[in-house]
Order: structure tokens, then C-alpha cells, then sequence
């Protein structure tokens, strides 16, 4: 299956790249890894991720509490939004709409 990661998603995961990379040098590379690893498990296993704002999969990063937002349309997931889990859900909701 195609993967396709949407502008608003590549912002957040720059934004994700610079805070951790902020905090020490390079785990902001890692965090970008760890994502795009996340990530491309959908190729497999996409859909099977719980239903979240009657529309969206959420896919947990297994390394950083974030969580990838995804739907899949024809045959191609597409990727949303990658948020962290540590905002307020009202937060969440409303950049999801």
C-alpha cells in the first residue's frame, strides 16, 4: 500500500524534529527515525488502529508519545497529522477538524 504524508503532517513532525532536537543534540534525528518507522508499518498493518474523531486511525509511536492520525482512501494511506499525545485532547480535536 501507498503511504503519502500530507504538508500538515510534515509540518508537524519538523516541529516534532526541532523540540527534541532543542532538548539534546541528534535525539531529534532519532525522533524522526523512530516516526518514519512508525510510519511505514502502515504498509502493512494500516486500518487495524483504532477510530478516533469518527474519521481518523490513530497509529501510537512506539518510542515517543506521539500519535500518527491516518484514513485510507482508494488504495493509498494518508497521513494527517502527527500530534503529541501530551496536548490537550480539545487541542487535538480541533486540529483534526
Amino acid at each position: 500500500m501507498k503511504i503519502k504524508i500530507l504538508e500538515s503532517a510534515k509540518k508537524d513532525l519538523k516541529e516534532g524534529f526541532y523540540f527534541y532536537e532543542s532538548q539534546e543534540r541528534d535525539v531529534g534525528s532519532y525522533f524522526l527515525e523512530s516516526l518514519f518507522s512508525d510510519i511505514e508499518s502502515l504498509r502493512l498493518f494500516a486500518g487495524i488502529h483504532s477510530t478516533h474523531f469518527g474519521k481518523y486511525h490513530r497509529l501510537l509511536s512506539k518510542r515517543f508519545p506521539f500519535a500518527v492520525y491516518y484514513r485510507i482512501e482508494e488504495d493509498e494511506v494518508r497521513i494527517y497529522a502527527v500530534l503529541d499525545c501530551r496536548r490537550d485532547p480539545a487541542w487535538i480535536r480541533k486540529r483534526l477538524q
